[in-house]
């Protein structure tokens, strides 16, 4: 997959078959998008476009009024979207000025002046352009003048599914694992970078890697314990994973830490990825670390029977 950032420097793409969209979490509804440009890419011996827009609009349109967190940082997008069989990722940096275009402007500067494209697929209810007036009915009316074919996933295909990135996230707040596994189509991921901690976990015979997040829109599961795989080096771990304030130590802040079941070695500055299997209590405040420590021995139990 090939990747640009903006419009000036896109080669001549054979035959584009495009969708655009923010695309967060790429989650089974956007998939079912992808699917439908890759196989009307290869009816027409044409590659696959997407455009998506970093950052998140609404991250730049109403940073205050929201306090949006995403499914997936833009690296985790695009390790999906490669995965999907996507050819051409076009990522248009969404500013203030970006959001005054209009959907007429869109289609004629984008869609058809820099990518050229042959086809345009689109979700049901996809809106696009300066407050959103660009319609699938507007499409409709126009797409021959463009020179473009026009397709949309019906309503009743999207409605099937059921899924979207605000149900994902409600389910991820609620530590609702399963829900977020089956709308995603796969496990949450976080990726980060293991820090130096206070060490009171290895005390215990719990040492535990403490996951810096880099990014502050991530959204971070509820807080509580996990069953979790960890994925350092190119190897996959059965592990747990805290998400809380470390109310037995007197913690101060949020933290994300992981105990890697079969591990041995250092974990410091080791990229990490932790991929959510399931949910298995909510953080509590013990008496003190040997009652931790037997809680932890339970969760180690219960969380390799579920692994």
């Amino acid at each position: 997959m090939k990747i640009y950032e903006g419009l000036n420097d896109l080669p001549n793409i054979s035959n584009p078959v495009v969708t655009s969209g923010t695309f967060d979490g790429v989650h089974l509804g956007h998939q079912k998008i992808l699917t439908r440009i890759r196989e009307s890419a290869r009816a027409i011996q044409g590659e696959t476009v997407l455009i998506t827009f970093w950052p998140h609009p609404r991250l730049v349109l109403y940073p205050k009024e929201h306090n949006l967190r995403l499914l997936s940082t833009f690296e985790e997008k695009t390790k999906l979207l490669r995965q999907l069989g996507i050819d051409h990722l076009v990522t248009i940096p969404f500013t203030h000025e970006f959001s005054q275009m209009s959907s007429k402007e869109f289609i004629e500067k984008v869609l058809v002046e820099k990518i050229k494209t042959k086809k345009l697929v689109i979700g049901y209810d996809h809106r696009f352009g300066k407050n959103r007036e660009g319609s699938f009915e507007y499409l409709q009316a126009h797409c021959l003048e463009y020179g473009f074919e026009l397709e949309e996933i019906s309503r009743q295909d999207v409605e099937e599914i059921g899924v979207s990135s605000t149900k994902i996230r409600k389910a991820l707040e609620e530590g609702d694992v399963p829900t977020a596994i089956s709308y995603l189509g796969r496990p949450y991921e976080l990726n980060g970078l293991v820090i130096k901690g206070q060490q009171i976990g290895r005390s215990i015979g719990f040492p535990t890697a403490n996951i810096h997040i880099p990014n502050d829109y991530k959204l971070i599961p509820k807080d509580g314990v996990y069953a979790v795989e960890a994925c350092v080096d190119g190897n996959l771990y059965k592990a747990m994973l805290n998400i809380g304030n470390r109310p037995t130590v007197d913690g101060s802040k949020k933290t994300v830490e992981a105990h890697l079941f079969d591990f041995q070695g250092d974990l410091y500055d080791k990229q990490i990825t932790v991929y959510i299997r399931a949910y298995l209590r909510e953080e509590n405040k013990f008496e003190n670390l040997e009652a931790l420590k037997r809680q932890l021995v339970l969760d180690q139990a219960k969380a390799k029977s579920l692994l």
